[in-house]
């Protein structure tokens, strides 16, 4: 099966999971992996790159937009799961690129599409979620991209984020990342029904053949009942062994789990969440255990609120390389090259330095 995703007939399908991290959303990349017709290698997560877009200055400039695709090239290296059996020449891309509109999206899918081809997929997934914020200029460069919304209940998905080095340490924090982030998606759904499936992970616990079928059935992919047997993905058992953020991702998923942050936050921080998600919740059915009238955080608050997340990231990043420390190394590998690309643009942009570096 080909797609069309641009002037190129015979390309796979371009398919960006959204709009969250911790959403179980390697669970579900790793079962349609087991599929021949489908790639989803670890992602970039670009969003942790795009502070740095603005220090290449003008990329119509060869000079410039050469060395971003060198750097983006770099990042996938840098990652903690090597892509298999791909490398990639950064000169090679460029010229593949240099007469097509130039984005840094542009690179991303240029190496995930070509790895893609490589294994001879007809649908490739892309699982930077946090990638919805930049949902517009995606379809601007692929017409045929398609998105797979995967909604989870936020008190479940923010107490998962407040133990997620990736994320805040902090419910507030996090419950209005899950607003933003959930109203981008269901505001895309709304402009583009024909471009996104909506699923709740709590179906997918219930049920995960009939939510497995819809999604191959959006895609254009065959379901296969291996898919169900995850036990036997030699992806998901490496996978579950690199950190303690996916050791559950070789087993099949536990339904009770989906009430474990009962136990997990205060009720007053479950009230502040079905505060700040209460219309989202009435829209996707998840019922409400608190009044749901918190106070609103005002910006002392949040300032509050971020200072006490920094704080415990730092913590849990020393905790983190005393008690994992390959885990550890891995993610500081990726963290070092964000910063040493970031610190050699400052060096070239001193009008720049204000801007915030890569986290």
């Amino acid at each position: 099966m080909s797609h069309t995703t641009d002037a190129t007939p015979s390309r796979p399908l371009p398919l960006l999971m959204v709009p969250l991290r911790r959403c179980g959303s390697h669970a579900l990349r790793l079962r349609l992996n087991v599929s021949p017709a489908f790639h989803s290698p670890y992602p970039l997560h670009i969003v942790d790159f795009m502070p740095l877009v603005p220090l290449y200055g003008d990329l119509a400039d060869d000079g410039a937009y050469r060395q971003l695709v060198k750097d983006v090239v770099g990042l996938q290296a840098a990652i903690m799961v090597k892509w298999p059996g791909v490398h990639f020449d950064a000169d090679e891309i460029f010229e593949a690129l240099r007469h097509a509109p130039r984005s840094v999206h542009r690179i991303v899918w240029e190496l995930l599409l070509r790895s893609g081809e490589q294994h001879g997929a007809s649908v490739v997934m892309d699982k930077s979620l946090d990638s919805i914020h930049y949902a517009s200029e995606l379809m601007a460069l692929y017409p045929q991209m398609r998105f797979l919304n995967v909604v989870r209940d936020p008190r479940a998905q923010v107490a998962s984020m407040n133990r997620a080095i990736i994320h805040d340490f902090d419910t507030t924090l996090n419950a209005q990342a899950w607003v933003k982030a959930h109203s981008a998606g269901r505001a895309l759904a709304a402009s583009h029904p024909n471009r996104v499936l909506t699923i709740r992970y709590e179906d997918f616990l219930s049920d995960q053949e009939s939510t497995l079928r819809r999604v191959c059935q959006f895609i254009g992919l065959e379901f296969l009942p291996a898919m169900l047997d995850i036990g036997a993905s030699q992806e998901a058992r490496e996978l579950s062994s690199m950190s303690a953020l996916w050791e559950s991702n070789c087993f099949a998923p536990i339904a009770a789990n989906k009430d474990k942050f009962k136990s997990q936050l205060t009720l007053h921080e479950i009230e502040t969440i079905e505060t700040l998600a209460r219309e989202h919740m009435q829209h996707y059915g998840y019922e409400p255990m608190t009044p749901a009238q918190a106070p609103l955080p005002d910006a002392a608050v949040l300032e509050q609120c971020r200072a006490q997340s920094a704080r415990l990231r730092h913590l849990a990043w020393e905790q983190l390389r005393l008690n994992a420390p390959s885990d550890y190394a891995a993610r500081r590998v990726r963290a070092e090259y964000l910063e040493r690309v970031h610190q050699r643009l400052l060096a070239h942009s001193p009008d720049q330095t204000s801007l915030e570096p890569a986290a």
